[in-house]
């Protein structure tokens, strides 16, 4: 076990660094355009129109075939060999290309009615609005088709537990989208001391031609992979092989997962469509902020996470498998709790500062991005509760989760919305993500019970929903830690008051607070070094 917990250690450990890069990067990207576009509504249809392509991306290879290929290849690997593993890819990448194209084609042919219908994506927005919402959704497209295949072949090397490569995809990616924020975009040029950069004028379809170029250079980046690993293409498509159909088997309800995820972000955009301008990009910026935590904690852990208890599943290893599970939440509470509590405290200076908005417009945000926070928990103990089922190859149990979610994201957003405005829709977010998150872990424990022929009664859902101890024990050290250094937060931000510039006083007050924050959780860090 020691072993396998060490390599998954450090493949999160690269993860994690590699997302921080990357999350840098999208941070200054973001800014970039902020300081240019505002909470405009020229950057509210950027944004818009980059759902339905985001969806069909997130539907085939970016998410749903991604998490449903590696416990396949995984298995491959370790019963046949590697050759045997990239024919099985190959004849799922010839078939998710072609799925991908045909439903890109029908995006662009239908562009209109995807946009304009009352439950389409922005039937609040005007005529002229719409129109460039379609245009620039056609140029997306062709970046989704990139990603697409870029997406299976994250999939094939982290099948092989390779991770360096697939974490510098989304670092390179940001590079073509500053470029196209920087150059492509500006009317007028940047200047870097000497340095004069060229500035083309073109608006939002600057940002849209930087989407494009990154994407290519996300799909180069990930080549070198393909050689090390001896990949070979087989142009081929077997639906009928066993190892295909155990793909296909998942495929289906974690499509279903994904769409019902990203229809989402469709409701999310469809009711703030009706709320004052600047509240669509003001949902996006705090989505954000809360990815940037969420990214580093949940999704670090979770990528390197899968392809090790997909193979101690493999290898009917459960102790070991139900351990690894046990130790991840741990550390997921540990690490998540202090930092969505600590990022509230100490949010203000830091978004004055980036966005350089109004007033008025900072608390928006800052309203916003609070609520999102509040599920911050959720949103990390989610990657591991996912992983749980896609390792055991279900992918039923997640997608009946992805249900509850739709459905307790539109209710609460739609009833949250009228009082809140767009902080309702994030809060709504925190509620349907916690709903989703409890749903997988109880029905999680239950399987468990049965399982192992144990009573499920009364009692046993008392101590399903109580969780265990361990996790119990370090959610209280969590918040506690939590509480003091928010202590410590608003001390260092009223003691030093305007002696320092208000950035330097919030990193200062934010790291003093993480420090005291984590002393309290010393156990499930020192878990997470030997994991």
């Amino acid at each position: 076990m020691h072993k396998n917990i060490s390599k998954l250690s450090r493949a999160a450990l690269l993860v994690s660094i590699s997302f921080g890069l990357n999350k840098v990067l999208a941070i200054l990207r973001q800014l970039i355009i902020a300081r240019q576009f505002g909470l405009s509504s020229e950057l509210d249809i950027f944004n818009v129109a980059n759902n339905v392509p985001d969806m069909l991306y997130s539907l085939i290879s970016g998410g749903a075939l991604a998490v449903a290929i590696i416990p396949v290849l995984s298995e491959v690997i370790a019963k046949e060999n590697r050759e045997a593993a990239w024919k099985v890819f190959s004849q799922v990448a010839n078939f998710a290309f072609l799925i991908t194209a045909l439903l890109s084609a029908f995006v662009a042919v239908f562009a209109w009615p995807l946009v304009q219908h009352p439950l389409g994506i922005a039937p609040g927005f005007n005529f002229e609005q719409q129109a460039l919402v379609v245009r620039l959704m056609r140029l997306d497209l062709i970046a989704t088709l990139i990603f697409s295949m870029a997406g299976l072949l994250i999939a094939g090397l982290q099948a092989n537990q390779h991770f360096l490569l697939p974490a510098l995809g989304p670092i390179l990616y940001n590079l073509g989208q500053i470029y196209g924020a920087v150059v492509l975009a500006p009317a007028e040029s940047y200047h870097f001391g000497p340095l004069q950069l060229p500035a083309y004028g073109l608006g939002v379809d600057g940002l849209v031609y930087g989407v494009l170029l990154g994407s290519a250079l996300y799909f180069l980046i990930l080549v070198p992979g393909l050689v090390v690993y001896r990949f070979k293409w087989a142009p081929q498509i077997h639906l009928k092989q066993p190892y295909v159909q155990k793909i296909i088997a998942m495929l289906g309800p974690r499509v279903g997962g994904m769409l019902l995820y990203q229809l989402t972000f469709i409701a999310r955009d469809n009711i703030a469509s009706r709320l004052p301008q600047g509240s669509v990009s003001a949902l996006t910026y705090g989505w954000m902020i809360l990815q940037v935590p969420e990214t580093l904690i949940g999704t670090a852990i979770g990528t390197a996470l899968l392809p090790t208890i997909s193979e101690l599943f493999a290898r009917g290893e459960q102790e070991k498998f139900n351990e690894t599970v046990r130790r991840t939440k741990q550390v997921l509470i540990a690490l998540a709790v202090p930092s969505a509590i600590l990022l509230a405290v100490v949010l203000r200076p830091f978004l004055e500062f980036a966005f350089g908005f109004d007033n008025q417009s900072t608390t928006i945000l800052m309203a916003v991005t609070r609520a999102f926070l509040a599920g911050l928990l959720s949103h990390c103990l989610l990657e591991l509760g996912s992983r749980i089922y896609f390792a055991r190859q279900n992918a039923l149990i997640p997608f009946a989760g992805s249900a509850v979610n739709l459905v307790v994201y539109i209710l609460c957003g739609a009833w949250l919305s009228a009082p809140l405005g767009a902080a309702g829709i994030a809060l709504a977010d925190a509620a349907a993500f916690t709903a989703q998150t409890l749903f997988l872990f109880i029905t999680y424990a239950i399987l468990n019970r049965k399982e192992n022929n144990q009573k499920f009664d009364l009692k046993a859902l008392g101590e399903i929903l109580a969780g265990d101890k361990p996790s119990r024990l370090t959610a209280v050290r969590a918040l506690l830690g939590s509480l003091a250094g928010s202590a410590a937060i608003a001390l260092i931000l009223w003691g030093v008051g305007s002696r320092l510039h208000a950035v330097l006083t919030g990193v200062l007050a934010a790291g003093a607070g993480m420090l005291i924050a984590l002393a309290f959780v010393r156990k499930e860090l020192n878990l997470l070094i030997h994991m």
